[in-house]
């Protein structure tokens, strides 16, 4: 039997609990037997049948992994979860205005040739055309409610119970969503698991406690909800470094978004920090090996997640041990900038950058060529967001502004040591009153500009007063410097033979096999 669940779970890492249930499965030792246990008891959807109508067509062998983070406040039947579970202890707000928004979406790929799986996490609120839902451009994590709510109001007449309304109405919702991410990242979804509010924290009580690294200290006081405000914050206080969590803490890790310097896209990292210390656990302290926490793991998978009728778990269990082996690695796909429409707060993004990105990533398209000594106005092929540490004539000269000489130098220092050539590193005044970090760039620089501001997550803007071939970067007053090396902290990832290929993304990538710092 699995623990009584005595505490509600995040609103953030629902896709955890779909990791970690994904590593076990993939765990050495998962026995026909174990097999037969956890299939029976599993909730089957036939919604990838649907979606995979207009996929795009398969390059090779490998394996694609949707993993669905679904913010609802009701259960499988359509009920409200209990208040006191997501009012009092998630401070998420009413039950009965959760909606069925995709607050997680990570694609897993595994090769063909069971080498490094490959994780995508996709931003919640980039701004993409659906598909199967109204066909209109919303926030990607929209498109699963609106297929929703359009499907109850057709099927409003039919006398269907509550139950069986809500079962056929969240199965439009997860079609609208496969067949959006499929064409957004222009790849086939061959299988799926999603998981509610409630599979996370089953997942973090049966493995708990649970270590994180931070970069920094934080500290998220809860914010009460009154008529003027909304309410927020998680509670969570915590030192920099390495500390070990209960589920109760381990919610608030992957909840935080607030006193983050990049709000959301920070908890995206949050999330991948969490999943690979959860999954270095489960191997290294042998609980794919403890048939007691297994049996508690295999009851949560069977309560909380629901995976596609497609999926026999016994053949995923033999092609996917990197899964517990630590050859993870976890980027988040870029975005180009944040824009206000209708009212939301949304992320912007270059649907054909997106597609050629993960195409490069998952080996179905040559990396570009190699820069070259050529004079060039624009380099033709995009460069890392995280380049290598051998520094490159063709890269552009980069001058830092920044609060303090000192913040400025660290923060020159960092981007040298990947690889882009140090300018000017001056404290001024004015960058001691920025509170967004700003990339600007001069004629030549475009591309390097773009990548830089990839990285801090914002848009870069060409300037007249910038030199020819440099970028100016101008820090929040409050930005901490770009890491150059990983953090003494972190423990080591399982090395690979495997290159990753030189692409930009949102922040740096989170590697498994260990615990990770993040901020």
């Amino acid at each position: 039997m699995a623990e009584p669940r005595t505490r509600p779970l995040t609103v953030a890492g629902r896709a955890l609990a779909g990791t970690v249930s994904l590593a076990v499965l993939g765990a050495s030792g998962f026995t026909w037997y174990e097999y037969r246990q956890l299939d029976g008891g599993m909730v089957k959807s036939a919604a990838l049948t649907e979606a995979r109508k207009n996929a795009p067509p398969h390059l090779d062998k490998s394996v694609n992994l949707l993993l669905i983070g679904l913010d609802s406040r009701k259960d499988m039947d359509g009920n409200d979860l209990p208040k006191e579970f997501v009012e009092e202890e998630l401070h998420a707000g009413s039950s009965e205005i959760g909606g069925y928004n995709t607050n997680a979406l990570i694609v897993l790929h595994i090769p063909a040739n069971g080498g490094r799986v490959t994780a995508l996490s996709v931003p919640r609120d980039d701004y993409v055309q659906t598909v199967g839902a109204d066909g209109k451009m919303h926030k990607i994590k929209e498109a699963y409610g609106i297929a929703k709510e359009a499907a109850e109001q057709k099927l409003g007449g039919k006398g269907l119970s509550k139950a069986e309304l809500e079962r056929q109405s969240r199965e439009a919702g997860r079609s609208a969503t496969l067949q959006t991410v499929q064409a957004f990242l222009d790849i086939p979804i061959d299988h799926f698991a999603e998981v509610n509010l409630i599979g996370f924290y089953d997942i973090a009580k049966a493995v708990e406690p649970i270590q994180v690294c931070l970069n920094n200290p934080v500290d998220d006081p809860i914010v009460a909800r009154t008529a003027n405000h909304e309410g927020g914050g998680t509670g969570l206080k915590l030192p920099a470094g390495v500390s070990s969590l209960d589920a109760r803490q381990a919610l608030s890790f992957v909840r935080q978004r607030h006193h983050l310097k990049n709000g959301d896209l920070d908890r995206t990292h949050r999330q991948q920090a969490f999943i690979s210390s959860v999954v270095y656990k489960l191997k290294q302290q042998g609980v794919v090996n403890d048939l007691g926490q297994l049996q508690r793991l295999f009851d949560v998978v069977k309560k909380d997640v629901v995976i596609d009728d497609r999926w026999n778990v016994l053949d995923f269990a033999q092609q996917a041990p990197n899964l517990t082996g630590g050859n993870v690695e976890f980027n988040t796909l870029p975005i180009t900038g944040f824009k206000n429409i209708g009212g939301q707060e949304v992320n912007t993004v270059d649907p054909d950058q997106i597609k050629r990105i993960v195409k490069q990533l998952f080996g179905h398209e040559p990396p570009p060529p190699a820069a070259t000594d050529a004079p060039a106005p624009e380099p033709a092929e995009p460069t890392s967001a995280a380049p290598s540490a051998t520094p490159s004539a063709a890269r552009s000269v980069v001058d830092v502004h920044g609060a303090s000489a000192e913040a400025a130098a660290a923060e020159s220092k960092a981007l040298a040591g990947l690889g882009y050539p140090a300018g000017k590193a001056t404290g001024t005044a004015a960058a001691a009153r920025v509170r967004v970090t700003t990339v600007a760039y001069g004629t030549g620089a475009k591309a390097d500009a773009e990548q830089l501001a990839a990285r801090y997550g914002v848009t870069a803007t060409p300037s007249t007063t910038v030199p020819a071939g440099h970028v100016l970067i101008t820090l929040a007053a409050a930005r901490t410097p770009t890491p150059s090396t990983p953090s003494a902290a972190a423990t080591t990832a399982t090395p690979t033979d495997e290159p990753t290929p030189d692409l930009p993304m949102q922040g740096p990538a989170v590697k498994a096999g260990g615990i990770p710092c993040v901020d």
